[in-house]
């Protein structure tokens, strides 16, 4: 572990490799696991405002999911978190011809029709950032389901924190991100 300014981070998002092989995956991560995407506050609020443009790319068990449960949902212990379909799906995950699962308000993004890309816990994936009091910790989530984005990213020599550039800037900043870049060089050296 290793400091940057008020976050820890986790050494493996500099040394384990990664890149998204949805051709293998589906889209699992949208799909699998026993909880809907970890929301901040403000994208509560964003959901809520899109809802009705996103509205018309959902598939319908996605709109009932949301109709019934809301645009987000509050668990037992506090978290904001997306809605599932049946305890599965996340209520704003779509399908393509191939069956491979995507974000619905990414590709409303994708289509100019919103301004948001998705939740930044989503666009982080596979670094989860836990948030306390005085600091951020910023780790690597290793699950099962992506084992073949961890061959790909080797095979491709990518790490987990250049995969995800834009969305730890999009988190933190640019100036952060250039700090991780020098602390990933002379961690190599």
């Amino acid at each position: 572990m290793f400091q940057l300014g008020k976050t820890i981070i986790s050494e493996d998002i500099i040394e384990k490799d990664f890149v998204c092989n949805l051709s293998a995956c589906k889209g699992a991560c949208c799909i699998d696991g026993e909880a809907g995407a970890p929301l901040e506050v403000s994208e509560t609020q964003k959901l809520e405002e899109i809802y009705p443009v996103i509205k018309s790319y959902l598939r319908e068990e996605g709109i009932a999911a949301i109709e019934e449960q809301g645009t987000f949902v509050k668990t037992e212990n506090g978290e904001l978190e997306t809605p599932l379909i049946n305890g599965a799906d996340c209520a704003y995950v779509i399908f393509d011809e191939k069956g491979i699962a995507s974000c619905a308000i990414e590709e409303a993004y994708n289509q100019g029709d919103v301004d948001w890309k998705k939740p930044v816990s989503c666009h982080l994936y596979p670094i989860r950032v836990q948030e306390y009091t005085e600091f951020s910790a910023v780790n690597y989530h290793k699950w099962e389901i992506c084992d073949d984005a961890c061959t790909l990213g080797k095979e491709l020599q990518v790490p987990v924190y250049k995969f995800v550039k834009d969305a730890l800037i999009r988190k933190f900043g640019e100036n952060w991100y250039l700090e991780l870049e020098k602390v990933a060089e002379n961690l190599k050296k």
